[in-house]
């Protein structure tokens, strides 16, 4: 039900928001310097994350009394999607080019992150064990680093997926596989937050309509650091951030291409290790199709969500 709610309300929304982001000339900006078959995209609506939250959003208010679990996800998942909000208004309304300032974006997200790291600690009955995979079980306990490791797992989690999000339907159709897996485990687990999972399926698989090549609205950082969160609460609130790891291999991969591109420009003085990052704008330069290299990373992300549950 949490699915079929979800995705009904994103269908709904989208005939609704999407005319109302085109009238309000909340479009993509495209860069000059970038992927050239890219610039016929300028002009398309963007923070269209809105439809993902308010299916979310929606379906969860259906299972929040009985599932008071789901509140933390909620909170974290609405967090960085308020952030990502910000950081759109500013580009697209203010024409601000780069948004929030780095230092400005780091500091609500870190923010974010120290709260539900207090909430763990002190209001939850969720351990800082990590669950080890292919170890039968095993619970790996680091003491106090838990905090430390928890805001790295976090930060790097909600910018990998933001990284992401640059071709159509990229993001989104990851992502709902990652929520697939995290879906089978909750249920293994009775973890008691599968509705808001359910409800993240249903509302991605909804917005995935609009989304697909080519795209009618693109999610923005209010979608892409919303999904971030999304997935890094979830992966705490079952004890299995090391798994993002290996079912999230694609979010790791993208924000290790933009890191390794930065640091070799610098050591070299400015040769580039890739065409263009994140590693996806790499492919297209190479050739690839902007349909191929979203195949290619989803079959890529189930083949790990596979491995994932053997994992487990």
């Amino acid at each position: 039900m949490p699915v079929a709610i979800a995705l009904v309300v994103s269908l709904i929304l989208g005939p609704i928001v999407i005319p109302l982001l085109r009238k309000m000339k909340f479009g993509q900006t495209e860069r000059e310097d970038g992927v050239q078959s890219h610039l016929k995209k300028a002009g398309t609506p963007t923070m269209g994350g809105i439809i993902i939250l308010g299916g979310i959003v929606f379906a969860s208010l259906f299972y929040v009394k009985d599932y008071p679990r789901i509140l933390p996800i909620l909170f974290v998942t609405l967090g960085f999607g308020f952030i990502g909000f910000l950081d759109d208004y500013l580009k697209v309304v203010k024409k601000h080019p780069d948004g929030l300032l780095p230092k400005q974006k780091m500091a609500l997200q870190l923010i974010v992150t120290a709260a539900f790291a207090f909430y763990l600690v002190k209001y939850s009955q969720v351990a800082l064990t990590m669950f080890v995979p292919f170890s039968g079980g095993y619970q790996l306990n680091v003491g106090w680093l838990a905090i430390p490791i928890l805001f790295i797992a976090t930060i790097g989690t909600v910018n990998g997926t933001n990284f992401t999000d640059g071709l159509d339907g990229l993001a989104s159709s990851v992502t709902v596989v990652v929520a697939i897996f995290f879906r089978l485990a909750s249920m293994d687990m009775q973890s008691g937050i599968e509705p808001i999972i359910g409800a993240t399926i249903g509302a991605l698989a909804g917005f995935l309509f609009f989304n697909s090549h080519p795209a009618s609205v693109f999610m923005g950082d209010t979608g892409s650091l919303a999904l971030g969160g999304f997935v890094v609460s979830v992966a705490y609130m079952l004890q299995m951030p090391l798994f993002i790891l290996i079912i999230g291999l694609i979010y790791v991969i993208e924000v290790a291409s933009v890191a390794l591109q930065v640091l070799y420009f610098k050591k070299t003085g400015g040769k580039r290790l890739f065409k263009m990052a994140p590693i996806h704008h790499h492919f297209e330069l190479s050739g690839w199709s902007e349909v191929k290299v979203v195949a290619v990373f989803t079959i890529i992300t189930i083949f790990c969500g596979v491995i994932g549950l053997l994992a487990m």
